[in-house]
């Protein structure tokens, strides 16, 4: 088939992000693995910070209140950027071979403290155009995020491919009319590039 970009969620996708595990210890397992994901989707204090609306300490302390937590806001910040652990085995390699013959972006919900770290490790150079919500005001799931994506690429939504580990994100994605798959690491992706005739 044919398409134009390919375009890349990227923590669980080509980054090792956990923020799941973390949470549930935090919490002493109140919350469920599904609630620890879902969090860094819904919790306003994520969605501020990640929309570059508020900075670190105002988001810190947000999370502690929504978590129920009894930490310092410096403390959970240090740790929030722990959970950054840098791109996945094999990530910088699939994306460069990738990016030889496609156009490749990113959308991400991120934040400036992250995406600090992706420069400093090479990811961000990798792709053609990014995306970071902080940058754009948008995050996913929100259609708005995909749409502002879609129009500043000016490419039909169609020819667009997107990979997600998130499957609101993925449906999200697809409503708006991209190709879309949940994959969730480096060996996914390449399993579903496959369907569209891509080896890596």
């Amino acid at each position: 088939m044919n398409f134009s970009c390919l375009l890349f969620d990227l923590g669980g996708v080509v980054v090792d992000w956990d923020g799941i595990d973390p949470l549930l210890e935090l919490t002493r397992h109140r919350i469920t693995p599904d609630a620890a994901r879902r969090f860094w989707l819904e919790s306003e204090s994520v969605k501020k910070f990640s929309a570059g609306r508020c900075g670190p300490d105002e988001f810190a302390r947000g999370c502690i209140g929504e978590l129920g937590l009894s930490l310092a806001p410096k403390e959970f910040i240090e740790l929030f950027k722990s959970w950054d652990r840098g791109s996945l085995p094999g990530a910088h390699d699939m994306l460069r071979a990738l990016g030889s013959k496609y156009r490749l972006a990113c959308l991400s919900n991120t934040n400036a403290l992250h995406w600090r770290m992706h420069r400093e490790h090479g990811l961000v150079e990798l792709f053609r155009d990014c995306f970071p919500s902080f940058e754009i005001g948008l995050g996913k799931p929100d259609p708005a995020a995909f749409r502002y994506v879609i129009d500043h690429l000016q490419l039909a939504p169609e020819t667009i491919i997107y990979f997600d580990d998130n499957p609101e994100c993925v449906h999200a994605a697809a409503g708006c009319g991209m190709i879309a798959r949940q994959t969730v690491g480096v060996d996914a992706v390449k399993n579903a590039l496959k369907e569209f005739g891509v080896a890596v």
